[in-house]
């Protein structure tokens, strides 16, 4: 089995767009999740609700409101995703907004990876808290 240290240092060596494409996944799934067990919405309606969460814009509108609650440690993980060179362009959004909303995504994806379960509820349920 993995040692805490050598998971760590296994994940703080990723590529920051691995964390994003983890915590892309992670934050959809929580936002249908929420939906699903919140609202009696059919299928179709639970698609277009869940956009508006995680769309890059929302996504870095997101970020913005709660990075004052973010630890050191954090925004250099934000720093580190939204800083990395993206050779995709996004097709619906501002590109800043993309950076933004990929940084984002990163850390969600960082605090997943490693097992940081609590304080990624915790920043899912800021994140979120219109739909607690």
């Amino acid at each position: 089995m993995e040692k805490i240290e050598e998971r760590e240092k296994r994940i703080n060596e990723m590529a920051p767009l691995t964390w994003a494409y983890v915590g892309d996944a992670v934050f959809e799934l929580y936002i249908r999740e929420n939906l699903v067990n919140k609202t009696k919405l059919k299928p179709h309606r639970l698609h277009l609700e869940s956009i508006k969460y995680v769309k890059a814009s929302a996504q870095a509108k997101t970020l913005k409101q709660i990075e004052e609650t973010l630890t050191e440690e954090e925004k250099d993980i934000i720093r580190r995703t939204r800083n990395t060179k993206n050779h995709h362009l996004p097709k619906n959004a501002d590109v800043n907004d993309y950076m933004y909303a990929t940084a984002f995504e990163g850390l969600i994806g960082y605090l997943y990876l490693l097992g940081r379960k609590e304080r990624l509820e915790e920043i899912l349920r800021l994140s979120t808290s219109e739909l607690h």
